[in-house]
């Protein structure tokens, strides 16, 4: 229950309890024929739910207890929320009406707008809606300040877009250059790549000592040239199938 409620359903009880008490003590037969909170006009603007909360013990009729009962709380409701209620708050409530004739709580039982006033000059109810007032007008300051920033904003987008639609663009493409590079990179050195390539070479230099050997049997080249070419042609064989060897044998394990 929030304070205004609060503060309301208080003030309530304490006007009926002054009320009632005043009455009785009156005990004028003029302010015995008046009639009693519930009973001064058929329409009033007066909850049903309090003036019979603060009397439970005064019988009602089917019709009137099927009314009250649509806005009548839970006396357990009433008594959680009452405890909420500090004692100063009670006390300046009823110091408030202690001083009051009859005709007074009479009018502030049957008058919205005088038991209107009443609430809203309790200082609950004057700090709650000032809070509200405050955090009304900050909420519009910053929803003003927001409202300022708009063109701020929009020209940041645009660029934002800008640079999405250009320069974003170009170092896209720019990585995906170097991204491409890096693969053709990694997959030439790979130690398959490597592999291949050396058994390349490998057959190339046997097929060329091969063809250096045919020329000799043909005597296109003479015995003392053929011997230094096909020696060196030899030793760069071997050596890339040694290399070769070593190398798938460490791949393997």
């Amino acid at each position: 229950m929030g304070i205004i409620s609060l503060c309301r359903y208080l003030v309530n009880l304490i006007l009926l309890f002054f009320f009632r008490g005043r009455e009785i003590l009156g005990g004028s037969q003029e302010q015995q024929a008046q009639p009693r909170p519930q009973e001064i006009s058929t329409d009033s603007w007066y909850p049903p739910s309090v003036v019979s909360s603060s009397n439970t013990s005064r019988p009602t009729t089917p019709g009137a207890g099927t009314s009250s009962s649509l806005g009548m709380s839970r006396p357990s409701d009433r008594t959680n929320s009452l405890s909420n209620v500090s004692p100063a708050e009670a006390a300046s409530i009823i110091a408030m009406l202690k001083d009051k004739s009859v005709d007074e709580l009479r009018k502030l039982l049957s008058d919205k707008d005088a038991y209107q006033n009443l609430l809203l000059s309790l200082e609950p109810v004057k700090t709650q809606n000032r809070v509200r007032d405050e955090l009304r007008n900050e909420t519009l300051q910053l929803a003003r300040e927001n409202l300022e920033k708009e063109p701020r904003i929009m020209e940041l987008r645009n660029q934002c877009r800008i640079i999405r639609t250009t320069e974003l663009a170009t170092a896209q493409e720019k990585l995906h250059e170097l991204e491409r590079k890096k693969e053709e990179t990694l997959k030439y050195y790979s130690p398959s790549s490597l592999l291949n390539r050396l058994q390349d070479a490998m057959n190339k230099t046997d097929e060329e000592s091969d063809k250096l050997h045919r020329q000799l049997l043909d005597r296109e080249i003479d015995l003392s040239a053929f011997v230094q070419k096909y020696k060196k042609m030899r030793y760069t064989y071997h050596k890339r199938a040694l290399t070769h060897l070593a190398a798938k044998t460490t791949a393997t394990s």
